[in-house]
């Protein structure tokens, strides 16, 4: 649990970085913006057509007693709308995060110079950061289906279900964010996905608030920025934590 407070914490330190750095933090809330606003016309959409679905999905029940219909249909229901909820939090990320580089790449440049250390080759790459999107959203995919599957188990289905979806999506996100600052330092995505494992707890911490922050109203446009810039100080922290790691996170 201490790793994974750690981890919460890096993210707190990145909202930090909205006093320290509000120009170029402003700048990350566009892209951000845009992909939230689509984004979330989908999941009202889909919202509006959930009865229709699930009754679509589930016609054997209409022969049933009136109150066990109800009940696989929420449950249907309920498994559908936390799945898209799933879904949406990856692809959030992974959309801003492509259409935004340039600007986020400014974010996680600046905490790196403010921190200090060696030169970077900060070059990201488009196609890089397409393919990474699409790796993004097709593992998004997966957990969204077991999430669904899993809320379908009865009494306890839609508790297991949001558990799983969180802990994983959180892993996600956390890999997604973190993987501009290792990259830039040679690392391969199979060496940033050890390195993750070696502190799973932190990793898990930051993706799992981030997802949760990005629940809230309106919280995900600002909460991107701050994101990136907290994913930053996570791969630095993996990576070695040093004193300008710990005056980071105790720096106003």
């Amino acid at each position: 649990m201490r790793e994974f407070a750690r981890g919460v914490g890096l993210l707190a330190r990145g909202f930090g970085y909205w006093r320290q750095r509000p120009g170029v933090m402003a700048l990350g809330m566009l892209p951000a913006a845009i992909v939230a606003a689509l984004l979330l016309s989908g999941l009202i959409a889909l919202g509006i057509l959930l009865p229709g679905i699930t009754e679509a999905v589930t016609p054997f029940a209409d022969s049933w007693p009136g109150l066990w219909a109800t009940v696989i249909r929420v449950a249907v229901g309920t498994a559908v709308f936390g799945s898209a909820l799933v879904l949406v939090a990856i692809s959030f990320t992974a959309l801003t995060l492509l259409i935004g580089e340039p600007f986020y790449e400014r974010i996680w440049k600046a905490v790196e110079a403010d921190l200090g250390g060696a030169e970077l080759d900060a070059d990201y790459g488009f196609w890089r950061s397409v393919g990474d999107t699409i790796s993004l959203i097709a593992r998004g995919v997966a957990v969204a289906l077991l999430s669904a599957l899993l809320g379908l188990i009865p009494v306890v289905g839609g508790v297991l279900g949001t558990v799983c979806g969180v802990l994983l999506t959180g892993w996600l996100i956390a890999d997604e964010l973190s993987a501009r600052a290792l990259t830039a330092r040679g690392m391969t995505r199979t060496a940033r996905r050890a390195l993750m494992r070696r502190h799973r707890g932190r990793m898990l911490g930051f993706g799992v608030a981030t997802q949760l922050c990005f629940l809230v109203p309106l919280g995900a446009v600002v909460t991107m920025p701050a994101a990136v810039a907290g994913a930053t100080l996570l791969a630095r922290s993996a990576l070695d934590p040093s004193p300008s790691i710990e005056q980071a996170r105790n720096s106003p």
